[in-house]
């Protein structure tokens, strides 16, 4: 039998990494991602410690994160499993509601900026359609970007994950790229 070797969103052994200035994107290949949808009549649950965030909100639990996606539906993140069977866990802790593996249909950007908000708000600013005084701390939201669908979570100010369709892994890593480039 042929030895298998896992490779990123991107093709690679190793996750990218590109820092230009203060600015730094990160593939994040760790983290691990469910849909949870409610059924009819069915309340929020807790995963793991963690509260479901209300519409555009993400927010961080002990175990596991969750942002709005739609109503009754969340994303749940487990941040070091994407190695588990993350979509059983969250199974398991929530058995009446509809649980979906997402963790290998998407790529994540961790996007940080060293220097303050400043250059992370600048690559904003030229990559997507906010309002950027909306977009605090805690807000997660679906937009466009170029022409992909992506999430955007405002994890601290000098935070942001944009993820992404993994079939777009490497237009959204290029439109990252070159927009830091140009900001340069």
């Amino acid at each position: 039998m042929t030895d298998l070797m896992a490779i990123t969103a991107l093709g690679a052994v190793a996750p990218y990494e590109f820092q230009i200035g203060g600015l730094v994107i990160r593939e994040n290949t760790e983290l691990a991602l469910a849909s949870l949808s409610l059924g009819r009549g069915q309340g929020a649950p807790t995963i793991l410690g963690t509260s479901m965030p209300d519409v555009g909100q993400w927010l961080a639990g002990p175990e596991v994160s969750a942002f709005w996606m739609a109503p009754n539906q969340w994303f749940i993140e487990g941040q070091g499993r994407a190695h588990e069977d993350f979509a059983a866990i969250v199974k398991a802790a929530a058995p009446d509601c509809a649980v979906t593996e997402q963790t290998d249909g998407w790529v994540a950007f961790d996007v940080y900026s060293n220097d303050g908000f400043k250059p992370l708000e600048g690559l904003l600013e030229k990559l997507v359609n906010i309002d950027l005084n909306g977009f605090g701390v805690g807000t997660a939201l679906r937009t466009g970007l170029h022409h992909m669908s992506v999430y955007l979570i405002r994890r601290s100010d000098t935070h942001v994950t944009i993820m992404g369709m993994r079939t777009f892994a490497a237009a959204l890593c290029h439109a990252l790229e070159s927009t830091a480039v140009r900001l340069r």
